[in-house]
């Protein structure tokens, strides 16, 4: 990105009211978790149980191979030494110091790590590996409240635990879509970032952007590119930090 360009959209955003920020994988690769879509995501790699990783992260695995599922999940999905980086501390940054922005995060990721930067007004359309339900009694349980490895069940009713993240065949929370839905419809700015924009319906959602400005950001051409105002193919970290810094 030039000089100029950059100072053109720092002071667009300075000027603009609500700011969106929508996220995908692209966005903790740096804090060392894999996405799924690049040539070395999750997807295109041989996996080690004989089945896609894709199709172990289904509803049906996870009850017809619920072993196997917390075995690949414990080992892959969740990371508990990952931390944020410098993409979510400059959107944690820009939040707390123009709070009169009102910056909105919707995520596909389930990582937390938003949250751990310090931001607050976050909307996980997927999920989250912190949190935890149990199947029979509907208990709800945050990670530390039971064991990292095997099957976890219920400190109370001993029912399975299911991690609280949206699988293959399982619907969207629909508050969560409305909360999201409505962020975008209301933003004045719409930044994209790290993501392929190939997953519905979260991919659909930038359609509803009524404002002035959409920018994406992503190593890599979407298929949303010709419809943002700018596409810009650089890090994701530095081009936030460029961006939304004082």
């Amino acid at each position: 990105m030039d000089k100029e360009t950059l100072a053109k959209l720092r002071k667009r955003i300075k000027e603009g009211g609500r700011v969106v920020f929508l996220g995908g994988a692209g966005v903790s690769t740096a804090s060392g978790i894999s996405d799924f879509r690049s040539p070395q995501g999750l997807y295109n790699i041989h996996s080690k149980y004989g089945v896609p990783y894709e199709k172990m992260l289904s509803h049906s695995y996870f009850y017809e191979h619920t072993d196997t599922f917390y075995d690949f999940y414990w080992s892959t999905m969740v990371d508990l030494n990952a931390k944020p980086n410098k993409a979510h501390y400059a959107l944690a940054n820009f939040e707390k110091n123009r709070p009169e922005h009102h910056l909105m995060i919707i995520t596909q990721n389930i990582d937390g790590l938003h949250q751990e930067a310090g931001s607050h007004m976050v909307f996980e359309a997927h999920g989250s590996t912190k949190r935890y339900f149990c199947t029979r009694c509907g208990k709800k349980l945050k990670i530390s409240d039971i064991p990292n490895s095997g099957v976890p069940h219920c400190p109370e009713c001993g029912g399975l635990v299911k991690p609280d993240v949206v699988l293959y065949e399982e619907p969207l929370d629909e508050d969560v879509m409305e909360s999201c839905l409505n962020a975008v419809k209301f933003a004045d700015i719409l930044i994209i970032g790290g993501t392929s924009m190939n997953v519905y319906p979260i991919a659909a959602l930038p359609n509803y952007f009524l404002g002035g400005l959409t920018i994406m950001i992503n190593k890599e051409p979407t298929p949303y590119d010709s419809h943002c105002d700018y596409a810009i193919h650089e890090d994701i970290g530095d081009t936030l930090e460029a961006l939304l810094g004082d």
